[in-house]
């Protein structure tokens, strides 16, 4: 090898390295990303209010002459369905605990969604160390 060969070498050499540190912080960037938006989802979480899952309806007694009005909530809790015949002075605030049920759901799948592409990241960075 002359002098050429061993600059061309080194200079390869040095743009590995400079490629594997520019992946890694990157791969670092992203993860932050992911660990700031999981620790923001987790502050949604601990705000949402009392929940419960379920479908309110309103039912008739008569549904041709809609009379008899009444509220019923259904819903399957521990693998059991149940239904429950709801006064009407409740009925908001039942509505407000379905709605919080609903969007706790919403986060803590899009919480699974990101600790999913947080591992990936995670083992695709320990594969580059390599």
């Amino acid at each position: 090898m002359d002098g050429y060969d061993n600059y061309n070498y080194y200079s390869m050499y040095m743009l590995q390295l400079l490629n594997k540190a520019n992946n890694q912080l990157m791969s670092k960037k992203k993860n932050d990303s992911l660990e700031q938006q999981i620790e923001a989802l987790k502050g949604e979480l601990m705000a949402i209010g009392p929940m419960r899952p379920g479908t309110l309806t309103k039912q008739y007694k008569d549904r041709k002459k809609q009379t008899g009005g009444y509220h019923q909530l259904s819903y399957t809790h521990k693998m059991k369905s149940r239904t429950e015949y709801m006064r009407a002075e409740h009925v908001s605030r039942l509505s407000a605990e379905i709605e919080h049920y609903k969007r706790w759901r919403q986060l803590m799948k899009r919480w699974v969604d990101l600790s999913i592409e947080l591992s990936r990241e995670n083992i695709e960075a320990l594969k580059k160390s390599r």
